[in-house]
């Protein structure tokens, strides 16, 4: 036993995740954190096709709108601060042009609806339960584009009200595509806009509200990332200077508990190696005329030609035309 440490049990699924199935995140910011390390490491990832998303309200609906797929309108947007915006979508989907924004927002929601018909893990972080309404026309929204306070109502959602939207989510998904498998997480990023008391009431409802989803459906787990930083490593030196979301040494020890229990041994080696190519690639030498860094070049792409040869499903062109020898 770590003296430093408290002991926390994960339990993995049956047949963990492995190349080359697919992966769809979905959820806080702390989504893109997992998302951008499994894309680095050439899995087969689609993060976010809404954007950053917060609430389990925003999170169902946006799922659900996948599988339809929803295409969205000109009256679906509005005009705010010179840019066209969906009260649906993060502010990446926002433009000058109306036509633009519907163009990039219906383009991303017709990626998801043919990734997630095989989709083989949908990995759910949920960040608040919290949600917001926009008073004038009483409808949800899942970011507020930072408008007046006052355009918008504040709800602490209730268990029941997160279940029901959740569960028809799920029980759509599953329909929709029968091999996806669900790992929900919740994210360790407190929210402390709401206020310490608060935040921690919104987190406890959404740990509940999962749990319940897990004990209901089959094919679905609880990743313990919440638990990993709050209790395991509980010390503001993981957090960064607004000590609120968690820093690099933090996000990669969540990260490498994820590996080790969600993602299968042969898989974790294989990702060990592109790691070891990402890190090569980063290296900036001194002294790039070097006898010594010709060699390291060659090295780098002697393995990176031997990987593509093993692993055809993988893309190494970057890697291939980046150590090729001049």
């Amino acid at each position: 036993m770590d003296p430093f440490f408290l002991p926390i049990q994960i339990i993995g699924p049956p047949q963990p995740i492995r190349y080359p199935q697919k992966i769809m995140l979905c959820g806080s910011c702390f989504t893109e954190h997992i998302g951008q390390q499994l894309m680095d490491m050439k899995f087969d990832v689609l993060q976010n096709p809404n954007g950053i998303l917060f609430d389990p309200l925003s999170v169902a609906r946006s799922l659900i709108s996948y599988l339809e797929p929803r295409v969205y309108q000109p009256e679906d947007l509005f005009f705010y601060q010179e840019l066209w915006q969906s009260w649906n979508h993060h502010g990446l989907f926002s433009t000058t042009n109306q036509a633009s924004s519907l163009q990039v927002i219906n383009r991303s929601q017709q990626a998801a609806h043919l990734f997630l018909k095989k989709t083989d893990w949908l990995i759910i972080t949920l960040g608040s339960a919290f949600s917001y309404h926009l008073k004038e026309k009483n409808q949800p929204v899942a970011n507020c584009h930072r408008a007046p306070g006052d355009w918008f109502a504040k709800k602490l959602l209730t268990v029941e009200e997160m279940l029901a939207n959740l569960d028809e989510a799920i029980h759509r998904m599953m329909d929709f595509n029968s091999q996806l498998q669900i790992i929900f997480t919740i994210s360790p990023v407190r929210h402390i806009r709401d206020g310490v008391i608060e935040n921690n009431r919104s987190k406890a409802r959404l740990i509940e509200v999962v749990h319940q989803l897990v004990s209901k459906f089959n094919r679905t787990y609880y990743f313990p990332a919440y638990e990993l930083v709050i209790d395991v490593l509980r010390d503001y030196r993981f957090f960064d200077k607004d000590l609120v979301h968690p820093n690099y040494v933090g996000t990669q020890y969540v990260m490498e508990k994820f590996m080790e229990y969600y993602v299968a041994a042969d898989s974790r080696q294989l990702a060990e190696e592109i790691r070891k190519l990402l890190i090569a690639r980063k290296h900036r030498p001194l002294h790039p005329d070097t006898l010594a860094h010709r060699q390291f070049i060659k090295e780098q792409y002697s393995k990176t030609v031997s990987l593509a040869g093993q692993f055809p499903f993988l893309d190494f062109k970057d890697e291939l035309e980046y150590f090729k020898p001049g």
